[in-house]
């Protein structure tokens, strides 16, 4: 994947991200949908974090012949 599509697959991980986090209450979750909303935000900013930077090359194949 090259890194034009890798920064479009981020920025709408971030944007599930910032979707996500307006839903979130102030302070510290207490019921199991709130915890359940803060780890979807989590997880939306790990996947962007991957897919923009690709620390370990796992977006990009590394088999791909050109």
């Amino acid at each position: 994947m090259d890194r034009r599509k890798r920064t479009i697959v981020g920025t709408l991980w971030i944007g599930v991200a910032i979707v996500m986090a307006t839903t979130l209450e102030i302070g510290v979750p207490t019921s199991a949908s709130a915890v359940a909303r803060l780890f979807v935000v989590a997880v939306a900013l790990f996947l962007a974090a991957i897919y923009a930077f690709d620390p370990w090359n796992v977006v990009s194949d590394p088999f791909r012949q050109e």
